[in-house]
């Protein structure tokens, strides 16, 4: 048996460290959402699970997008779920929690991994089960004093990403203290938000972290 080919979900991250978050998005206007984030500059697309019908919308994705950006699946909680977002394309695997067996066999599956971690116990725990991202869960119970302290004691490299309430204003501080990047859900996408109003605040966030990580 061959082994999967591995997801380069570091090529995607280096080329735009911000990670977009879709909650609540439909099928019917993902690809134009989706298509106003990748003109700004993004290049890793998430659709949580509990969003209406969210494995079809990464289908969707996959189909319009799999060769230029990186699709995938947050609130992740089951390999189940990492099987059926495998099966509809989805090549990143985003967890709110670290669950090592779901990391596993995201990675079984060459998918790239990125759970969601609270404290340096489960950053470690999650490395040694083979995470490839660290999510810093949720931002605002991570501010940058933590990250800083963090930063200290994990290996060198490994990319630690705050997800939850940052925006264009924090993200200084938090780059400041060590973030290699953003995950980013309501400052950039909400149900009912105009394609407009979504380009505008993709173009400024993407300015930003241009900004910060040139």
């Amino acid at each position: 048996m061959s082994l999967p080919v591995q997801i380069d979900w570091k090529f995607y991250f280096d080329a735009m460290p911000l990670i977009a978050i879709l909650r609540g998005v439909t099928p019917d206007e993902v690809v134009a959402v989706v298509e106003c984030l990748k003109q700004a500059g993004f290049t890793i697309v998430e659709v949580p699970l509990n969003s209406p019908s969210a494995v079809e919308s990464i289908g969707r994705l996959c189909r319009e997008f799999g060769d230029e950006l990186l699709i995938g699946a947050g609130t992740v909680l089951t390999k189940e779920q990492v099987q059926a977002v495998a099966d509809a394309g989805g090549k990143l695997i985003v967890s709110p929690n670290t669950d090592p067996e779901v990391i596993r066999f995201s990675k079984s599956l060459g998918l790239g991994s990125a759970p969601g971690v609270a404290t340096p116990t489960e950053a470690f725990a999650a490395l040694v089960a083979g995470a490839d991202i660290l999510k810093a869960f949720p931002g605002e119970q991570v501010p940058p004093a933590v990250v800083k302290a963090w930063k200290a004691v994990l290996p060198a490299g490994v990319p630690l990403v705050p997800v939850g309430g940052v925006n264009a204003e924090s993200m200084p501080a938090y780059f400041q203290a060590g973030a290699s990047g953003f995950g980013l859900g309501s400052n950039l996408y909400q149900k009912g938000k105009s394609l407009d109003a979504i380009a505008i605040s993709a173009k400024l966030l993407v300015a930003q972290a241009r900004n910060l990580f040139r």
